[in-house]
């Protein structure tokens, strides 16, 4: 799932993402409030994690944007300060709940764990396509029964693949929504991870699934046999 994290001590931004991210999550990062709002008004995620107090625009407004724009993705806001108003204001704005820093790991956890059971977003907590399967709130993948050994990453893809699948997928769209943003272009990181995926796919089945189409990108669609 794709967590965004606006926040702009970069220490607790790096730990958040760092945390997520071997929990199984894809993960963005803002450092201010206009990189954030800009980020949750062009992309979909399944979580916001947000500072109240942020640079050029504050957690308060993201989160007043967000829902005016009807959007139903849960907002957890992160807090330095505990004053009740504080509270107040963040819920009343349209987050579903806060933390007051500092926080435990394992608590906050638990925290994006429920928000996500609770939903908003209107992707499934499931992916079912041909005979794989992808539990996106446990982080776990099966073939035919089989349970996929993926690292972190290839479950991101698979997820990504899953959710657009037998439609061509660009490996600029995999870099912005797999990869961190200002990723390298002309990297082949996103063709080795592809391949691995790939592989694993095909000795728990038969068939690859993830097709090239060259000079473009990937498409996840089943093998046509004559």
């Amino acid at each position: 799932m794709h967590i965004l994290v606006v926040e702009d001590d970069r220490k607790v931004a790096s730990f958040l993402e760092r945390g997520l991210q071997e929990e199984g999550y894809s993960v963005d990062v803002a450092h201010d409030g206009v990189d954030g709002m800009s980020k949750a008004s062009i992309f979909e995620y399944d979580l916001l994690l947000l500072d109240l107090m942020l640079p050029g625009k504050s957690g308060l407004e993201i989160v007043r944007d967000v829902r005016s724009r009807e959007g139903t993705v849960p907002v957890l806001v992160l807090t330095a300060r505990d004053a009740r108003e504080d509270v107040v204001l963040g819920l009343d704005a349209g987050a579903d709940d806060y933390m007051t820093k500092p926080f435990g790991f394992d608590e906050l956890l638990a925290r994006v764990r429920a928000l996500l059971r609770r939903g908003g977003s209107s992707r499934p907590d499931r992916l079912m396509y041909d005979d794989v399967d992808l539990d996106r709130l446990r982080h776990i993948a099966s073939r035919a029964g089989k349970r996929l050994d993926l690292t972190p990453k290839e479950l991101h893809l698979l997820e990504f693949f899953m959710l657009n699948p037998e439609r061509v997928v660009r490996r600029t769209e995999l870099l912005e929504k797999v990869w961190d943003l200002h990723f390298d272009p002309m990297s082949n990181v996103v063709d080795v991870h592809v391949g691995h995926l790939r592989q694993k796919l095909q000795e728990a089945g038969d068939d690859p699934l993830i097709q090239t189409v060259r000079g473009t990108g990937y498409v996840f669609q089943k093998t046509q046999r004559m």
